[in-house]
């Protein structure tokens, strides 16, 4: 089968490249899935460069999720209809034309749901619904996150808004205010100029930012930290900058802080079956009824998966960058 196959860790851009794969047979509890669409995310590149929490044995096809149809029933899986299209997350491999899963892990995908969306249905959006759950913040609190035009913080602010709670946006260019605004996302406020700090607080007025949502590190965590109020909580979502997070002591200690990290995959793996379930019900209803929206800036067939590494790390992007096999 066609696959996007790296046989060194690196550049994902440089080691990538289109390689043939044996199709793989499903064993108990598994079914195998006929790729339709799979999205490019940050951690599926930084998987690829050998630095994420996983690493995968070599050679290896990238990938962590897609939307597919059910082609092949391992042993002993019942309830599942082979053609029926799903959505699947948390999985490996699947830039390719096939690839396993766990039959207890697939969502059957309803028909108002395009497979543009589908395919990135979970990963991003159900990690920041679970994010949104992990802060702990209520219906008027303020929370605060940089990078928040990326697929996390899009979905993050629509789902605080429907929640009744307030979020500052923090994007790194100036056009990121009027791309937010296209959603219907507003607090944006652009960190390319001086002084966007105050204008963070003008947003606010008197209330304190309960929690701060960071996917750089670096200088942002510290930039954070400052606007974060007194018992606030700091997160750690991603590390964009490639560096450590760069927090002064003497504002953890004076405003009783407290600096937590987030990793989607382990937090719902060890989530409640029913709560997941809950939730992964709440993000079908919101993204078939339009009220959360999953944009596409383009899709790559798999003999330009360099490509498509590139334009998935271009800034400005409108939505995410998918792979057809």
């Amino acid at each position: 089968m066609r696959s996007a196959i790296h046989n060194v860790f690196g550049d994902p851009a440089g080691v990538l490249a289109l390689g043939d794969a044996p199709r793989p047979e499903p064993g108990p509890g598994q079914v195998r899935i006929k790729t339709i669409l799979a999205p490019i995310h940050n951690h599926d590149l930084w998987t690829v460069r050998g630095s994420y929490g996983y690493k995968p044995g070599l050679p290896a096809i990238g990938g962590s999720e897609a939307v597919g149809t059910v082609e092949a029933l391992g042993p002993d899986v019942s309830g599942i209809t082979l053609g029926q299209r799903v959505a699947v997350a948390s999985v490996h491999g699947t830039w390719a034309e096939y690839f396993l899963a766990p039959a207890n892990g697939l969502v059957p995908v309803p028909e108002a749901i395009s497979d543009e969306a589908a395919a990135q249905l979970i990963a991003m959006p159900f990690s920041a619904l679970s994010l949104l759950d992990f802060l702990q913040v209520s219906e008027g609190d303020w929370i605060i996150q940089n990078t928040a035009n990326g697929a996390v913080g899009k979905t993050l602010a629509m789902l605080a808004a429907g929640r009744g709670v307030n979020v500052v946006n923090l994007v790194r260019r100036d056009a990121g205010i009027a791309e937010m605004a296209a959603l219907g996302i507003a607090n944006t406020v652009s960190t390319a100029s001086d002084g966007w700090q105050d204008r963070v607080r003008a947003l606010t007025g008197a209330a304190p930012i309960r929690a701060a949502v960071d996917s750089i590190g670096g200088s942002a965590s510290r930039d954070l930290m400052g606007l974060l109020g007194e018992n606030g909580t700091l997160v750690s979502f991603g590390t964009m900058a490639g560096e450590p997070m760069q927090i002064p002591s003497g504002e953890v200690i004076f405003k009783q802080a407290t600096v937590k990290g987030f990793w989607g995959a382990r937090v719902s793996a060890a989530m409640p079956a029913q709560r997941r379930a809950a939730l992964i019900g709440e993000l079908l209803r919101l993204v078939a009824g339009g009220a959360l929206k999953l944009p596409v800036e383009s899709v790559f067939g798999l003999d330009r998966i360099g490509d498509a590494v590139q334009a998935s790390l271009a800034p400005g992007k409108a939505g995410k960058v998918l792979l057809r096999p």
